[in-house]
């Protein structure tokens, strides 16, 4: 079965022209995913090197407008708040060192900004990019001490301001429910043990097949799931999606591109079949349609 791609997840506006959101489907209460950013001395920064703070994330285009810039000032000061359980992080695509100068010239130190310029990670993985232009949108989220996505605004004009007082109610809310049952019942990251590199049963192949829709067993040791797009830009576009998230997964997929036409298949070579991680990543890249 070929799946048919209409490739505009959803919109917001630049400047009141309709741009598409591309990258990973999110679910709040569900587990936050993980991302991989540059921080201002070129290091790789992931969600783990928060540990178990509440962690309040805002994004924006570029520093160099006056929204973007008066956004990080907000945060940095009128929200910020001290205190040992709460990291701020502001991620755009700006250039580490633009960003380096920005917090000299601005006396910011209250919220640590980061680069999505080199990996597109953190856009891809909360659904954030803007096709169109390669930037991330305006929002808002705030993920719990266990890693739970509690809070997302998206600003629908991206030139437009956050709602400052609605996240500032529900960061109060969080705070004041630190802990809730996450809706997620499969794991969401590929695992390099004994366990999960053992080909699985034909009955749990059947069972996680019926879970995982779109997808065909192929001789009895492979998935495969085929796209079909209007444009080849889009069908270019998923792939490098699929990239980014089969390198952070560590389990590559093999894919074949027929101008406007993806065929994706999955197994696990060294078990010689098909392994828990194939089913997490066929999961994973449903998530970017």
């Amino acid at each position: 079965m070929v799946k048919t791609v209409n490739s505009v997840k959803r919109k917001v506006f630049f400047k009141n022209i309709p741009v598409s959101l591309i990258g990973r489907r999110l679910k709040i209460d569900g587990y936050a995913h993980n991302f991989k950013v540059v921080d201002r001395e070129l290091n790789n920064i992931n969600l783990g090197n928060f540990g178990d703070k509440i962690k309040i994330i805002t994004t924006f285009p570029s520093l160099n407008t006056s929204v973007c810039s008066l956004q990080v000032k907000k945060f940095n000061n009128e929200l910020y708040k001290k205190s040992d359980d709460i990291v701020y992080l502001g991620i755009s695509k700006d250039l580490p060192f633009a960003q380096k100068v920005f917090c000299d010239d601005n006396n910011i130190s209250n919220i640590i900004l980061l680069s999505d310029y080199k990996y597109s990670s953190f856009g891809i993985n909360y659904g954030l990019l803007i096709k169109e232009l390669n930037l991330l949108a305006r929002s808002a989220l705030i993920i719990d001490r266990n890693n739970v996505l509690r809070y997302l605004q998206i600003a629908d004009e991206t030139t437009n301001e956050l709602d400052y007082e609605n996240i500032l109610v529900n960061l109060e809310k969080i705070q004041n429910e630190p802990e809730i049952k996450s809706v997620e019942t499969y794991p969401l990251n590929c695992v390099h043990d004994q366990e999960h590199t053992i080909p699985l049963s034909e009955n749990k192949v059947n069972e996680l097949l019926e879970d995982t829709t779109g997808w065909k067993l192929v001789n009895d040791n492979k998935i495969i799931k085929y796209y079909l797009f209007s444009e080849h830009l889009d069908a270019k576009n998923l792939i490098e999606m699929i990239n980014t998230i089969a390198e952070e997964q560590d389990h590559h997929p093999e894919i074949t591109l027929n101008y406007n036409k993806i065929k994706i298949e999955l197994t696990t070579h060294s078990a010689n079949g098909l392994t828990a991680n194939d089913f997490i990543l066929a999961k994973i890249i449903n998530e970017l349609e």
